[in-house]
């Protein structure tokens, strides 16, 4: 991370956003209208004007538009000499409050630190969790939860969608699930799917799914979480998941839920000591446009 005439730095951010006004993570090229707004370029834009120098973020799983994140973790390399200004003192984590003035109300960054040897927040990462939140009241998600909630407009069975779920666990090929990309392996370790019913008195109705893997691939969350709605209202019968697994392409009978609905909660790493052979490893399974669960621009 350094040379003799430039030292440079790697730094950690941990960030939470609301993706309801963004179109998805990536920074994409300027639209007809204008600059298309994204949570990459918002973030970016704040860290280059802070320390006066280019940053380009490096981040752990892309969301597509409408998805939002509470966990999610990127990293970027800056010369050592950008936190020598007065307000930074050479510590890092003081941008999380100049960053907090600079950032809108819908991104959050929790953290700033140096990164060990040997982090990378996309190649060393273990594991990304995702949880799921979805209504089937008939009015609708409670008013407060209405940009992190989907409705769904029948009714479901949540055991019937845990069984789905249960099916679909391990190491599998998950085409019927993935948007297609030229040469992009569909092959995941889908680690844990559990469906709650998270029913309150002020929110009936209410399931939420929690969705583990090492990777996901384009729209992968959204269309698992579809095809276990789908047989949890009565539509599909439970062995339909056997089926999906032996699909090659994506099946236009698994529904997309709602993105809204979806959030990164977090995402898992090794110890520090690990953290160089982590990315060594992920880099040798799949090349770097395959890791993401949203890859490239998002498409909402």
């Amino acid at each position: 991370m350094e040379n003799a005439s430039h030292p440079t730095s790697r730094l950690r951010i941990d960030l939470a956003y609301d993706g309801t006004d963004f179109h998805g993570w990536a920074r994409q090229k300027e639209g007809p209208d204008g600059p298309i707004r994204t949570v990459q370029e918002v973030v970016e834009d704040a860290l280059s004007t802070i320390l006066r120098v280019p940053v380009q973020l490096t981040v752990a799983g892309r969301t597509d538009a409408g998805v939002h994140a509470a966990g999610q973790v990127a990293h970027f390399d800056i010369p050592l000499e950008c936190l020598d200004q007065r307000t930074l003192n050479g510590d890092p984590h003081r941008l999380v409050r100049r960053l907090g003035r600079f950032l809108p109300e819908d991104i959050r960054v929790d953290e700033v630190a140096f990164a060990p040897a040997g982090f990378d927040a996309r190649f060393s990462a273990l594991s990304r969790r995702y949880v799921y939140r979805i209504t089937t009241h008939p009015g609708g998600a409670l008013p407060m939860r209405v940009r992190d909630t989907a409705t769904w407009i029948k009714p479901v069975e949540v055991t019937a969608m845990q069984e789905v779920a249960h099916a679909l666990v391990g190491l599998n090929d998950f085409a019927a699930f993935c948007k297609p990309r030229p040469h992009a392996t569909t092959i995941r370790d889908l680690q844990s799917f559990v469906w709650r019913d998270s029913s309150t008195s002020m929110e009936p109705n209410l399931y939420e799914a929690e969705v583990i893997a090492d990777a996901f691939c384009w729209n992968m969350v959204r269309a698992l979480v579809g095809a276990c709605l789908a047989v949890g209202e009565g539509r599909r019968d439970l062995s339909w998941a056997a089926v999906l697994l032996q699909e090659k392409q994506r099946s236009s009978q698994v529904p997309l839920a709602p993105a809204r609905g979806l959030t990164l909660m977090g995402v898992t790493y090794p110890p520090d000591e690990e953290l160089a052979l982590r990315s060594a490893a992920t880099r040798g399974m799949r090349d770097a446009s395959e890791l993401d669960e949203e890859p490239g621009p998002s498409v909402g």
